[in-house]
């Protein structure tokens, strides 16, 4: 059975993007996001979002509320990354993101998607993206790109192999999203609250419990900050070594690479905590291979093992306070001088073990995440390519 060559434009009932134009922000109701919230399993997560009115969402065109079935695509900045509305989700996005509406009778919607996931698709859409700093795809451009496309059943086959992948990808993500929600907890009720096992034998003076006592993060742990590659060297095309840029930290894995070469303490290390420091400060533990610390990002080094996955809950709060409250002209940054001032409540070692599982559990699973979408990644060119009969 044949493939057939067809553009974009003509396999969806429309390709639109967001608003042009700000939208008004609201203390609560519709979530709006943006690129950063995509995860590495191209899902959003609207954990931590700005919110829009719900009337300013229910005055949008009908083109721009993502259905079941739609395909959404960042078309700016760090463009080329689909994601697939499996679910019902209220949100808004700007124009940074495009969203495609399958004809399911001409295409499979997760076929698209997949079509889309694949890097040979990126690279048409590469060929026709305009700017250098910031890369950016036309709409008309995106219409224009062509994909081939097999008969229906046979496009049903492909998505049938690979779905099982993500499948497991998001069943994976909703027990690391229970396990983040159970160690915040841990960490609020015992380093904050106070209530940790035996409290109510302990003195408290000036807020510590007796025998804690309040430490610099920078007494705790050596901060290593991301070092000065040449940006106009970077490549996704796996020329050289990793790097991690801001924009990996969410995800925890990257595809950008530098020839340049540095010293060995710009590493980082799978399950190494790193934090980004421009606009959105980022946290997460790296699942990665090694890869170098790019310029405005740090990770966070403990000289006691003990410490190290209580580090990663510990450093939220400040760094997320900073988040909201340091400002810049354009774009906020996280610097050494903020760093510095982070105080942390050192306890005795026995009351980090918890954390330590929590932290080792959520690193099987991202780890687990990684290895199944290099997987799934290999099969798709060999699927989309015919190299794989179905």
């Amino acid at each position: 059975m044949s493939w057939g060559k067809y553009k974009l434009a003509d396999v969806c009932n429309s390709i639109a993007d967001g608003d042009h134009q700000p939208p008004p922000k609201a203390d609560s109701g519709i979530p709006f996001v943006t690129i950063s919230n995509i995860t590495n399993n191209n899902k959003f997560d609207l954990t931590d979002t700005m919110f829009v009115p719900q009337e300013y969402y229910d005055g949008l065109d009908d083109k721009k509320k993502a259905r079941i079935g739609d395909i959404l695509y960042s078309v700016v900045g760090s463009f080329g990354i689909p994601v697939f509305m499996n679910e019902e989700q209220k949100f808004v996005f700007q124009r940074h993101i495009a969203i495609l509406r399958p004809d399911r009778e001409k295409i499979v919607p997760e076929f698209l998607f997949y079509t889309m996931l694949n890097r040979d698709f990126y690279m048409k859409a590469d060929a026709v993206a305009l700017g250098a700093a910031q890369r950016t795809i036309s709409l008309t451009a995106l219409r224009g790109i062509e994909i081939e496309i097999p008969p229906y059943k046979m496009q049903e086959k492909i998505v049938n192999i690979l779905k099982p992948f993500d499948d497991i990808i998001e069943n994976n993500q909703k027990q690391l999203k229970l396990l983040e929600e159970a160690a915040q907890r841990l960490y609020k009720e015992w380093f904050v609250d106070l209530r940790f096992p035996g409290y109510e034998k302990y003195d408290i003076v000036d807020g510590v419990p007796e025998g804690w006592k309040k430490e610099k993060l920078v007494d705790l742990c050596d901060v290593q900050y991301g070092y000065a590659f040449d940006g106009t060297l970077f490549n996704n095309k796996g020329n050289g070594t990793p790097i991690i840029r801001i924009r990996n930290i969410p995800p925890g894995i990257t595809g950008d690479y530098t020839p340049e070469n540095a010293d060995d303490q710009y590493r980082v290390q799978n399950g190494e905590i790193i934090v980004g420091m421009d606009g959105e400060f980022h946290i997460n533990s790296w699942c990665g291979e090694t890869s170098y610390l790019v310029q405005r990002t740090c990770c966070i080094r403990p000289y006691d093992k003990a410490i190290h996955g209580w580090l990663l809950w510990a450093i939220r709060d400040p760094i997320k306070y900073f988040e909201k409250t340091v400002v810049g002209a354009t774009v906020s940054h996280l610097g050494k001088k903020h760093i510095d001032t982070i105080e942390l409540l050192r306890a005795p070692n026995k009351m980090y073990e918890p954390f330590d599982v929590y932290f080792k559990k959520r690193q099987l699973l991202l780890n687990q995440n990684r290895k199944l979408i290099e997987m799934r990644d290999r099969l798709l060119p060999k699927l989309m390519g015919g190299e794989i009969v179905v």
